[in-house]
C-alpha cells in the first residue's frame, strides 16, 4: 500500500474523531446550559412564593392573619377595660374593677414596706405582658372595709380574683423562696399554676415559624435535586 495514501486515511481519522469528540462536548454543554436555566427558573419560582401559589401556604398565611386580627381586636377591648398597665385604685373603685373583669390581680400595699415595691417591679413588668388579667394595686391603709372583708394581715397580698371572687392569694415571699431577689418569672410560673395567667405561646410560635421554613426548605430541595442549599 501506498504510504502516502495510508499517511492520508489515518490523518482523516484522527480529524474525524476530533470533530465527533468536539461534537460531544458541544452537546454536552448545551445540555449543561439547559439544565442551569431550567434550574434558575425553578429557584425563581419558588424564591417568589409570597404569591402564596401553594393552597397549604395560603390557608396558613389567612389564618394567622385573621388570628393576629380577632387578638388584637381582643387587646383594644380588655385595654378599655383598664388591663395591659398595673394601676392604683381606690377603695370606692375595688369592687367594680374587681367584678369588671373574668381575672384580676391585686396587691394589697403599704408605701413604706420595701417588699410592697418588689412587688410592684414585678406587676408591673407582667401586666404589660399579660393583657387578659387586669393588675390593680390596693393602698391597704386607705382602704380598711376589704381590709377586714378580705382578711388582710400580712403585707404584701397579692389577691387573685376570678368573676369577682378571691379564689387564691400570695401573703409575703413565701411561695417564692421566702427571699427578695425572686426573679420576674418566678412570679409569673406561680401566677401561671395557680390559673390567674395564662402560658405565652411565643416559644411555640418561633418553633411553627421554624417547621414552616422547614417546609419551604423541603419544597425548594425537591424542586431542585442539584442545589446544595437555599
Amino acid at each position: 500500500m501506498d504510504p502516502d495514501a495510508v499517511k492520508s486515511t489515518l490523518s482523516n481519522l484522527a480529524f474525524g474523531n476530533v470533530m465527533a469528540a468536539a461534537a460531544r462536548d458541544y452537546q454536552k454543554e448545551l445540555l449543561a446550559q439547559g439544565k442551569s436555566q431550567a434550574s434558575s427558573s425553578v429557584n425563581q419560582e419558588v424564591d417568589l412564593d409570597e404569591l402564596m401559589d401553594d393552597p397549604e401556604l395560603e390557608k396558613l398565611h389567612a389564618d394567622r392573619i385573621a388570628s393576629l386580627k380577632k387578638e388584637a381586636e381582643k387587646r383594644e377591648a380588655l385595654k378599655k377595660q383598664g388591663h395591659g398597665e398595673y394601676r392604683e385604685v381606690t377603695e370606692g373603685d375595688f369592687l367594680g374593677e374587681v367584678t369588671g373583669s373574668e381575672k384580676v390581680i391585686c396587691h394589697f400595699y403599704h408605701q413604706e414596706f420595701y417588699r410592697c415595691k418588689i412587688v410592684d417591679k414585678h406587676l408591673k413588668t407582667l401586666a404589660l405582658r399579660h393583657v387578659d388579667t387586669k393588675f390593680i394595686k390596693l393602698d391597704a391603709e386607705n382602704a380598711p372595709f376589704f381590709v377586714a372583708k378580705l382578711g388582710v394581715k400580712t403585707l404584701p397580698c397579692v389577691i387573685l380574683f376570678r368573676k369577682g371572687i378571691a379564689v387564691d392569694r400570695l401573703v409575703g415571699f413565701q411561695d417564692l423562696g421566702g427571699k427578695d431577689d425572686f426573679s420576674t418569672k418566678t412570679l409569673e410560673a406561680l401566677l401561671i399554676k395557680k390559673g390567674i395567667l395564662i402560658e405565652k405561646k411565643e416559644d411555640a410560635d418561633a418553633e411553627d415559624d421554624g417547621n414552616h421554613e422547614n417546609r419551604r426548605r423541603t419544597v425548594r430541595s425537591s424542586l431542585n435535586p442539584d442545589s446544595d442549599s437555599d
